[in-house]
């Protein structure tokens, strides 16, 4: 879509963006905004001309996100907490939604990928030195999330939802594999490492009803005991941790889909649909089909009404 200062911002707040303040746009701003959902992935398309913005520190929902500014065409300057990058075509940089923004760009295209903060399994302080700094998109893994941005947002449309929620964990693994190597000598230790590689492991096998602590421990050459003394002092068991996951992409997709309760537990691999009521509702508070019927009641209020809706009335002279 392209359109004026005014759409354009409010397109950008459509697509989770904190406001931002640009001092040399004027009558004549054109601006092109184009957005694509890939599982847990948002990835917006933006072609701007010179711009300098400035965007204040928040505390609001956006706590939630990250997200990875890949360039495209152009160059751009970014402040962020310590860094200051400037990227060139296909560089990339972390920035947190929540936190002061300043950058500086010529007339630039470019994608950025928001995504759930917790996807990316980073701790705080890793979060607060990445943010802003330079990720060289020529080489390595930098290179590979470079061109996944560009394609993913190109050909988004065309997977079926568990190929994007498939791709998405992949995209999503792959950019912590890059924000690990700029890190350096501040990565994780061995065994976080390797839980951090089980979980994003997980999150890509949600769909598998086969997803067990015996695979998982194989698929990683180790054995089930190590397994689970990796998350013996976490949250949550790998079981656990498999069935939260799972439960919330059951919620995510119950309020989102015309599905049936039965066929999303399933896809979810729960097989068992009285056991799936009952975890959901000893979850949430709340049962599944109450969910989904709410959700209905709420697509039926703002569909617009038709032939058959509005007393038959079409028609009639």
């Amino acid at each position: 879509m392209i359109g004026n200062l005014e759409t354009f911002q409010d397109e950008l707040a459509a697509c989770g963006f904190p406001p931002l303040v640009n001092k040399l746009a004027g009558p004549g701003f054109r601006g092109r905004v184009a957005a694509r959902e890939l599982g847990p992935l948002r990835l917006v398309s933006l072609e701007t001309p010179e711009s300098v913005c400035v965007g204040r520190e928040r505390d609001t929902l956006d706590g939630e996100n990250l997200a990875i500014k890949v360039m495209i065409r152009g160059r751009t300057r970014i402040g962020q907490g310590g860094g200051d990058a400037e990227l060139g075509p296909a560089d990339l940089v972390l920035l947190d939604p929540t936190r002061t923004l300043r950058f500086e760009s010529t007339a630039s295209a470019h994608v950025t990928m928001v995504f759930p903060r917790r996807e990316l399994r980073l701790r705080p302080a890793q979060v607060d030195r990445l943010a802003g700094e330079r990720i060289d998109g020529s080489h390595g893994p930098g290179a590979l999330v470079s061109v996944l941005a560009r394609e993913s947002a190109r050909l988004a449309t065309e997977f079926r939802e568990a190929e994007a929620l498939r791709s998405a964990a992949a995209v999503i693994e792959l950019i912590a594999v890059a924000l690990e190597a700029r890190l350096g000598d501040e990565q994780a230790a061995p065994d976080e490492w390797l839980r951090n590689r089980i979980a994003g492991y997980i999150e890509a096998r949600l769909a598998d009803p086969g997803l067990s602590p015996p695979g998982i421990a194989a698929a990683h050459h180790i054995s089930v005991r190590r397994l689970h003394k990796l998350f013996e002092d976490q949250p949550l068991t790998v079981a656990a941790l498999i069935r939260r996951r799972r439960l919330e992409r059951c919620r995510a997709e119950l309020t989102g889909s015309g599905r049936t309760v039965t066929a999303v537990a399933a896809r979810w691999g729960f097989s068992d649909p009285a056991h799936f009521s009952k975890l959901f509702k000893t979850t949430y508070g709340y049962n599944a089909r109450a969910l989904m019927t709410s959700n209905r009641a709420r697509t039926a209020k703002t569909r617009p009404a038709g032939p058959e809706q509005d007393g038959g009335h079409q028609g009639r002279q």
